[in-house]
């Protein structure tokens, strides 16, 4: 069975098409890269298989579950990770995601958390309001959150945004192994595409609402006769297919 399966979904907001009858299988344990320029369905999409927002038609299934009509059978399971969606400032790093794994129903709260502390490096800082934190810092506490109840289906909307090189590449790694390790099946949806060659072993580009593409980074790289995904971006987002590839 598929972790996140999606059929033909679509979403149509007044009259304008944000989602326009996409379909794709997200196999468990994968990580895999959602692209597409501004407007391109990508925060719609992600929405809709949380079951923040329902489809006009289609379907979005997660484990198993219809969203958004079914998405109590499974929020438990699944976690969003974003650094643009901030905690409460005046919180400690502990208290906020002591309330977050309350609501998430964690059994060993304690213990969770010190776990994630020292897995994510938040020792240091736990007892240190969220206001005061540095980007990095707050990214961490960011991704400790999402994985708080062991998820099985993680959605990451720029993970790494304002970071520098090496706190991204930390992130980045850190991600990866807890994937692997637990078989933890991650939509990404990322504009750095460095991020994406170095953790998706798929991509779908969006555009307009649509797919446009949908591979391995190598094989698009093949196809577009490009060396950097960044430039195969930039050939779909402007139109340029890939028979006039060089």
């Amino acid at each position: 069975m598929s972790a996140v399966a999606v059929e033909r979904l679509t979403k149509v907001y007044k009259g304008t098409v944000a989602v326009d009858g996409i379909s794709f299988r997200l196999a468990p344990g994968t990580i895999t890269g959602l692209l597409g320029g501004n407007g391109a369905g990508k925060t719609t999409t992600i929405a809709m298989i949380m079951g923040l927002v329902t489809p006009t038609a289609g379907r979005v299934t997660v484990l198993g579950a219809d969203m958004p009509k079914e998405r109590y059978r499974v929020l438990h399971r699944m976690n969003f990770e974003s650094p643009y969606v901030d905690m409460p400032m005046r919180l400690t790093v502990r208290q906020n995601l002591s309330v977050f794994a309350q609501l998430y129903g964690v059994s060993d709260i304690g213990g969770r958390i010190a776990s994630l502390a020292s897995d994510l490096a938040l020792d240091e800082f736990l007892d240190r309001p969220n206001g005061k934190l540095s980007a990095g810092q707050k990214t961490r506490v960011s991704l400790a959150k999402a994985l708080l109840n062991h998820p099985e289906v993680l959605l990451l909307d720029e993970p790494t945004a304002s970071l520098d090189p090496d706190t991204a590449d930390w992130v980045r790694t850190k991600i990866r192994r807890y994937c692997v390790e637990h078989q933890t099946t991650v939509l990404l949806a990322s504009h750095n595409m460095t991020e994406v060659e170095r953790m998706c072993e798929r991509v779908i580009i969006m555009k307009k609402g649509k797919i446009e593409d949908d591979d391995t980074p190598y094989a698009l790289l093949e196809r577009y006769g490009w060396h950097t995904m960044e430039e195969v971006f930039l050939d779909v987002v402007r139109g340029r297919t890939a028979e006039h590839a060089p």
